[in-house]
């Protein structure tokens, strides 16, 4: 038997229960059921888009490929990551497309360099078949004495060794006083007498002198002729006797260079260099080594051969007699099909 509820409650239903609420189940909710528990979980970066990114910066075209790859997984995974791949890729066209730019600029240069290195060798007599340009070139420029002639003579050493063993010349200052110094280099074809100029090249006097007292032109051939209508000169000076040899050092030009600024186009066309004239012969400014020009004919070259000397008129005559011989090849220049031999030079 069932007991009765305790004051103020309810009966309970016959099955137990208590009666429904008397205002109403809840309604359902007009969203459905909630669809899931907890937070959604993060998708995850794709690999490739951030190694696309980094290779965009370290090496372009790497970024470029792999930018592509990660856009074509995130299409397939739906992972993050495009922002980071297309990034890759911009940045990676970008620095290709400069580095390319860069690229054919500097062909271009490099092309246009050798253009002018190759213009300035054809003008050059230290090169083979030269000729000259200009058809009325102009005398030596008036000799007007820099502030510094003769004040710092330097030699210093070459990367190429010596043809003959040879003691570089006293560097420093040197006298220009006196302005001429008496020369003699006597060949097997005859003696030739110079006046070298020591009040407008100094270091390059002291130079040639310091070689003449050391021996070094003895036995020596003068390997290079040229007759050419614009160029007339016998090349001596070099102990191995191929044109490229010297003494293991070199030093700056001297007149008629000093008489230019350094960028000054004059620099590149021919002047006369008249015939008489004892040049130093180089390969460029500032090359000048032992090596030297013996001017029997007028002569058409630029001003960068450092006149320090002139031949006298005994000395011409046997110029004269070596050029009527000829080149052994029966060109305009190359090796005297008369050898020359310097037995000895000397100072008086």
């Amino acid at each position: 038997m069932t007991e009765p509820p305790p004051s103020g409650e309810p009966a309970p239903s016959p099955s137990g229960a208590y009666p429904p609420s008397p205002y109403g189940a809840y309604p359902p909710s007009p969203y459905g059921a909630y669809p899931y528990a907890g937070y959604p979980h993060r998708r995850p970066t794709n690999t490739m888009a951030i190694v696309s990114l980094v290779c965009a910066f370290v090496f372009a075209p790497l970024g470029i490929l792999f930018g592509h790859i990660s856009l074509s997984q995130i299409k397939k995974t739906g992972e993050e990551g495009r922002g980071l791949a297309i990034a890759g890729l911009v940045i990676g066209y970008l620095v290709t497309a400069a580095t390319v730019v860069v690229i054919v600029l500097s062909v271009l240069f490099l092309v246009a360099f050798a253009g002018e290195m190759q213009d300035y060798a054809n003008r050059s007599p230290g090169q083979p078949g030269y000729t000259a340009t200009a058809p009325e070139p102009e005398s030596l420029p008036e000799f007007k004495p820099p502030a510094t002639l003769g004040s710092n003579c330097q030699y210093p050493a070459t990367t190429e060794p010596a043809s003959k063993p040879a003691t570089p010349p006293r560097t420093g200052k040197v006298p220009t006083d006196p302005e001429t110094v008496t020369a003699a280099i006597m060949t097997n074809e005859g003696g030739i007498g110079l006046q070298l100029d020591n009040g407008k090249a100094p270091c390059t006097v002291n130079n040639f002198a310091s070689l003449a007292q050391q021996g070094y032109f003895d036995r020596t051939t003068c390997h290079r002729l040229t007759t050419g209508d614009e160029l007339g000169v016998l090349q001596c000076g070099d102990p191995s006797g191929t044109g490229t040899g010297g003494p293991g050092y070199r030093f700056p030009n001297e007149y008629p260079t000093n008489q230019f600024r350094l960028a000054d186009p004059a620099l590149l066309k021919p002047v006369v260099y008249p015939r008489g004239t004892l040049a130093m012969a180089n390969y460029g400014p500032g090359t000048n080594g032992s090596q030297f020009y013996l001017v029997y004919e007028d002569s058409s070259l630029p001003p960068t051969y450092t006149v320090f000397g002139e031949i006298e008129t005994a000395g011409l005559a046997t110029l004269d007699k070596i050029a009527a011989a000829g080149v052994a090849d029966g060109s305009e220049d190359g090796e005297p099909a008369q050898t020359v031999t310097i037995e000895s030079v000397r100072l008086d």
